[in-house]
């Protein structure tokens, strides 16, 4: 599943709060996007056909999960960046940062643990 980057705002907000009245979500999404209702509740529809997030008697949950989505996301960056390799993407992001010993460490198991 393609969302924009918009959706993918709302949908936190949607992970953060379920379920969520959906008139609450309307309140939240006035503070933090400085959206109309009507504006919350196309994106909540526009969501509904894409099979994100299901409005059940005005409550709102969604219908996958943060980390599906963060998935399809940092594949399509790192297939349309990084024609694919992600030791290309990894170069990148830590050209400028330093990681701590833990940090590495952690890596390294992460790593270690999807090996072939």
């Amino acid at each position: 599943m393609k969302l924009t980057s918009t959706e993918i705002r709302f949908m936190a907000l949607i992970w953060d709060n379920e379920p969520i009245p959906s008139g609450e979500l309307v309140s939240i999404c006035a503070d933090i996007f400085d959206w109309k209702k009507s504006t919350t509740y196309t994106f909540l529809k526009r969501l509904q056909e894409k099979g994100a997030v299901k409005n059940n008697n005005s409550m709102v949950s969604a219908l996958v999960k943060r980390e599906e989505i963060q998935k399809v996301e940092s594949e399509d960056v790192i297939e349309n960046t990084f024609s694919g390799s992600l030791p290309k993407f990894v170069t990148a992001f830590l050209s400028d940062k330093k990681l701590s010993k833990k940090e590495v460490d952690d890596l390294k198991k992460l790593i270690d643990n999807y090996k072939e």
